[in-house]
């Protein structure tokens, strides 16, 4: 009688890969033959700055396609695009979702209560057409080479981000509705330190372009994530998924805006 094949199951770092892979993007990823930790997404959060580079590509290559057949402009506004699609619009809804939120509860429960709602209202519609506006101005502004540059360093730095903000608050939202584990856990130290070197190889391109535009782009967008958080904080008590996704797309605006005026300017 012979032993029947071992399935090969991905290492502890892999599956973690994948993990993050699969709650970032729409791309077809196979299921995880594991029962789910607790922590699993904290976990996975060391990686997001990872899948963050493999967005930020296929963004650059939606510019270079756009930029050449129509101008920058176009360009910007497929890069963009391209993005949006490959993540399923899944910032974007939280950034929505967060703004709707804020701007129409006027209790703790009314806000969480709005988070949860698919429908869009005035508030999420505003944030979501001048977020996307002001991503597209910033990179049309750019030269090409930079842009590029930037669009991989922004998307690794803003997925790091909103770990920052998982890490560093409590979650707020009702732990028996979630649609993902937010454990009560944090990053450990050299998770941490992997996340910052993906960061920061993802911000080496446009590093050798202009130092000074990483400083000043990491500087802008860092001020308005950490805004975000603080009015989550102060509305709500913590973060949610959808206060990260707002979080993610404050850092992009920023960051696009800041390497803008630095190289643009």
């Amino acid at each position: 009688m012979t032993d029947s094949p071992q399935i090969s199951r991905p290492t502890p770092t892999l599956a973690q890969l994948l993990d993050a892979v699969r709650f970032l993007t729409i791309l077809p990823v196979p299921s995880a033959d594991r029962a789910p930790e607790p922590d699993w997404l904290m976990r996975a959060m060391t990686f997001f700055p990872v899948v963050g580079v493999g967005i930020g590509v296929v963004s650059a290559a939606a510019m270079i396609v756009g930029t050449s057949l129509f101008g920058p402009t176009v360009g910007a506004l497929l890069a963009v695009t391209a993005s949006i699609a490959l993540t399923g619009a899944f910032h974007e809804d939280g950034l929505a979702d967060t703004f709707d939120a804020f701007g129409g509860g006027w209790t703790v429960e009314r806000r969480l209560e709005i988070m949860k709602d698919s429908r869009i209202g005035t508030y999420g519609a505003l944030a979501l057409g001048i977020g996307v506006a002001l991503r597209v101005a910033a990179l049309s502004l750019l030269p090409l080479w930079a842009a590029l540059a930037a669009l991989v360093a922004c998307h690794a730095a803003s997925r790091g981000a909103s770990c920052l903000v998982a890490h560093r608050m409590n979650y707020a939202g009702n732990t028996a509705a979630m649609k993902a584990s937010y454990a009560d856990t944090t990053l450990r130290k050299d998770e941490l330190v992997l996340g910052g070197i993906a960061v920061a190889l993802g911000a080496l391109p446009l590093l050798l372009v202009s130092p000074i535009a990483v400083v000043i782009g990491l500087a802008a967008g860092g001020v308005l994530a950490a805004a975000m958080a603080g009015w989550a904080k102060r509305l709500i008590g913590g973060y949610t998924g959808d206060v990260l996704g707002a979080s993610e797309q404050l850092f992009e605006i920023g960051f696009l805006l800041g390497v803008a005026a630095v190289i643009a300017g």
